[in-house]
């Protein structure tokens, strides 16, 4: 894989901006599609192999999900204005559709279905646990839409938002092996807001051994894939950075490894 870039443009008739899948990606497990939908604007779908998670990024929508409905969903109209977001989880073989109520921007995150049996849930701004992490330039917020603590089969998913000229993902760790608690494998996709939108963020994507090496510019909109290696990210002075992570891979948690050179700033202050 070369190109982990997928820069923003605008979407094509179905609203769809991102589209990712295991095959374009060249890995195992993450799908990511991303929508901007004008109001009235509709999109569906169905998997019988792979749950989803469905997260309102920003603006408000009609959601039926299986035999469940849900009217003028969201409460937030951009993903800066400091509200936990709304989402809804399918399991694997349960349709689903999204009507925009407003301008609508949608996030479709799908990972295989192991064991499916679970149930369809609204996941409310409630039940998303905030958090503040790090300290100094590297403090962040932390949403946890679908942690490893709440069921799903494979997807972990998280927003986070970093004030301008801080860092994330930081210092930079790695969750690309399988060694019980020390580290699980997970692929994942950074989708990117800049605030302002003429911004820009910095991200790495780097192995020990420098096998895979990039460095990007990220502006608004742009999706980053991390399918290996460290992936420290940076905003630019006078911007916030927000990105949604989708993860995924063969066990369901989230264990990662610091660099070793970085690790003397995990100590206390």
């Amino acid at each position: 894989m070369t190109n982990l870039l997928l820069r923003n443009h605008s979407p094509d008739e179905t609203g769809r901006v991102h589209h990712v899948t295991p095959e374009s990606a060249g890995w195992r497990f993450i799908g990511f599609d991303l929508f901007q939908l004008a109001a009235g604007q509709s999109v569906c779908g169905r998997s019988e192999d792979r749950e989803t998670c469905l997260v309102l990024v920003a603006g408000r929508a009609d959601v039926t999900a299986g035999d469940q409905s849900w009217a003028d969903l969201g409460d937030r109209m951009s993903p800066f204005e400091d509200k936990r977001p709304f989402a809804v989880y399918l399991p694997q073989g349960e349709s689903w559709r999204v009507t925009a109520t407003s301008a609508l921007e949608l996030a479709v995150c799908t990972a295989p279905g192991q064991k499916g049996g679970l149930p369809i849930r609204l996941i409310r701004p409630e039940d998303v646990a905030s958090s503040v992490r790090g300290q100094g330039s590297n403090t962040r917020l932390v949403y946890d839409i679908l942690p490893d603590s709440q069921p799903a089969d494979s997807l972990l998913v998280v927003e986070v938002v970093t004030p301008p000229g801080n860092w994330s993902s930081y210092p930079p760790h790695k969750h690309d092996q399988d060694n019980g608690g020390a580290e699980t494998q997970l692929e994942e996709t950074y989708y990117h807001r800049i605030d302002p939108p003429q911004g820009f963020a910095f991200q790495r994507v780097y192995t020990d051994d420098r096998s895979l090496d990039e460095a990007m510019a990220v502006e608004n909109g742009d999706l980053v894939l991390v399918p290996r290696g460290y992936h420290p990210v940076g905003a630019a002075h006078g911007y916030t950075g927000y990105y949604l992570n989708v993860m995924a891979g063969p066990r369901r948690a989230w264990h990662f490894n610091t660099a070793p050179e970085h690790r003397w700033l995990l100590k206390p202050a």
